[in-house]
């Protein structure tokens, strides 16, 4: 592939719709009324919602449906082509949008119960450099994929990128909220995106050579590209500053969490939670363990030295020390001590209970289990017996008292009963007794 080729790749001249259809396509793209505006009320009602709920989805789905970026293309199509009367136009009804859009979200928040600011919120707060970069790719994707025969989705992913809903909504909660803060934050984002969507028109639109429609005097021609340069500088000057702070900020973050990983072991005591404030340059550092002395808190601050964080501070606290809770702790053993006492002897006069209630049953089941061996027996009582003999020994016994009509007969065969309940309790050491039933 020669260079020729390669160029020819690049090149978009193929793909050019025809200028008047793409000057009628911008203006047409400019008013707002009718089916336009109602889509653009709808689309700040759902963006506001995805704000008030904090879903980047139905964000995205409120700019798709935008008309936004129509009367914004328009001003920057018109000041490349010096159509004054066109931006007038576009000028227009981008200021009636404008407001139709604070005015619809104002109300909304004023409405909603839900008032908490969102991190999709507070994201539209804090424009800085990178903001003004997005804008101008947005707008020269968007007035490239207007000027081509292909349009594709190009218009609704420039429109997402360059995110001109939210942060109209975000202003509309500054209002309501009367939190001035947001209100410009997000208003100066949606100026920087407004102003370099524009200015990419313009630049893309020069530099393609579309044609100038309207001869106008080179004065004219002169003032206007003079207000074009001061309005970029002034709304590009800020967003440098706040673009230096975030990377500052970051850089922050990076190092003190390098710190907070390496430095802020001490012997004796854990790391319960650390905090990074950027912004008042400083690490918050909360222990659990024994008492930290003063030195080696002095010592953390020293070790601060070896990182980037010149001006930092280390603020430790003492979430809890073993000294400060050994009484409270001491008394908690006690009485945890005296907790366990009370379970063991309940749980003893239990197992009691059951075994009583065992033996209990255990009669009435062995006359059952007996009367059909032995008809003459009539009643029977089993019993744990402990003898003590004059040697202190002590011989323990399990003993089955039978009360029979027929002693005689239940007498001749006590050796086998015998038997039968020294199997039937698995128990070598038992007594058998035949009594006279009353």
């Amino acid at each position: 592939m020669n260079v020729y080729k390669l160029i020819e790749k690049f090149s978009i001249s193929s793909e050019r719709e025809e200028y008047g259809l793409i000057h009628e396509t911008v203006e047409k793209g400019i008013y707002f009324k009718g089916t336009n505006l109602w889509i653009l009320i709808f689309a700040i009602v759902i963006a506001c919602v995805g704000l008030n709920v904090n879903s980047t989805a139905v964000i995205i789905g409120a700019m798709l449906i935008s008309p936004l970026m129509g009367p914004i293309l328009g001003m920057g199509y018109s000041l490349a082509t010096y159509d004054f009367k066109l931006l007038r136009k576009a000028l227009t009804n981008f200021g009636f949008a404008v407001s139709a859009s604070l005015a619809t979200s104002t109300l909304y928040f004023l409405l909603t119960p839900l008032s908490e600011a969102h991190s999709e919120l507070l994201a539209r707060t804090q424009p800085n450099i990178y903001d003004v970069i997005i804008a101008m790719v947005g707008g020269l994707a968007g007035i490239v994929a207007l000027s081509s025969k292909q349009k594709g989705n190009v218009i609704p992913g420039a429109a997402i990128a360059t995110a001109l809903m939210p942060p109209l909504c975000t202003a509309g909660y500054g209002l309501s909220t009367a939190n001035w803060s947001y209100f410009f934050g997000a208003f100066y984002l949606f100026t920087i995106n407004t102003v370099f969507i524009a200015a990419a028109t313009l630049v893309t639109v020069r530099f393609l050579k579309y044609p100038i429609w309207h001869q106008t005097e080179e004065g004219l021609k002169q003032r206007a590209n003079m207000w074009v340069s001061i309005i970029v500088t002034i709304t590009i000057i800020p967003s440098i500053y706040f673009g230096y702070v975030l990377v500052q900020r970051e850089k922050f973050k990076q190092e003190a969490a390098r710190f907070i990983k390496n430095e802020t072991y001490i012997e004796g005591d854990y790391l319960l939670k650390s905090d990074i404030d950027p912004l008042e340059q400083s690490i918050h550092l909360t222990y659990g363990g024994k008492l930290i002395p003063e030195t080696a808190k002095a010592q953390l601050q020293e070790r601060l030295k070896n990182y980037a964080l010149t001006g930092a501070k280390v603020s430790i606290q003492q979430g809890f020390s073993f000294s400060e809770v050994g009484d409270d702790l001491l008394e908690l053993t006690q009485q945890q001590a005296e907790i366990n006492r009370l379970r063991s002897e309940l749980s003893l006069n239990l197992r009691r209970q059951d075994s009583l209630q065992q033996k209990n049953r255990l009669g009435q089941q062995l006359l059952k289990e007996l009367k059909p061996m032995f008809p003459e027996v009539q009643a029977c009582a089993t019993a744990e017996q402990i003898f003590y003999s004059d040697s202190l020994k002590v011989y323990r016994y399990h003993s089955l008292t039978l009360q029979s009509r027929d002693v005689k007969k239940t007498s001749a065969s006590k050796a086998r009963i015998t038997d039968w309940y020294r199997n039937r309790l698995q128990e070598d050491s038992v007594q058998v007794y035949i009594e006279k039933a009353f």
